[in-house]
């Protein structure tokens, strides 16, 4: 199964990573600087395929807030705090917000949502945020494409000790979890502080 999979991501690998790419999955990414190292994929090209999937997909987003707000109401309620909190960062950073969220957690897909509900132009949207795909892009494809080599033999040791690998790759993932509620909880009190004066 593992060669098969490795035989398709030779054989079809910038369509995997572009798909791979509108799920923001920066483990794609990383596969796909690995592959660059070893040649099987091209640097350039790579960065360039995972930054138009990136785009692609936030724009899918943006347009789904855009004209969707009624259903995202009424399907997304759960998730209203988060784009609250998408809201206050937007009022309180920006464009820049465009850039950054890549990097949130658990606000990556509620962003370009909230973004597309509030009036902000749709060109100027797209324009920074295919911007920001490729350097999202290049800043994640990069590292893994000059240590290759050391992540390959990485994965191969963790494949050998998976009984060690998988608590701490949990514990990692958990961390980032709880770092982004942490954050989440703070940026809510602060709204709420802001209108309760």
């Amino acid at each position: 199964m593992e060669e098969l999979f490795i035989g398709w991501l030779k054989e079809y690998g910038y369509a995997i990573l572009y798909l791979w790419s509108i799920l923001e999955g920066e483990m794609g990414l990383i596969m796909g600087g690995i592959m660059s190292h070893t040649g099987d994929m091209q640097y350039f090209m790579t960065v360039f395929v995972a930054g138009l999937g990136g785009f692609t997909g936030d724009q899918i987003y943006f347009y789904v807030g855009r004209f969707n707000k009624g259903f995202i109401q009424r399907k997304l309620h759960k998730q209203r705090l988060k784009f609250a909190i998408a809201h206050l960062l937007l009022k309180k950073y920006g464009w820049p917000i465009i850039f950054m969220q890549r990097y949130m957690y658990g606000l990556r897909t509620v962003i370009p949502m909230s973004i597309g509900i509030t009036k902000y132009s749709a060109k100027k949207f797209a324009l920074i945020n295919l911007i920001s795909a490729w350097v999202w892009a290049a800043a994640t494809v990069t590292p893994a494409y000059f240590y290759g080599a050391e992540i390959l033999n990485l994965l191969a040791h963790a494949k050998q000790h998976w009984y060690f690998a998988l608590p701490i790759a949990g514990g990692f993932l958990y961390g980032i979890y709880a770092y982004f509620q942490k954050l989440e909880r703070h940026l809510l009190q602060k709204r709420n502080d802001r209108f309760s004066k």
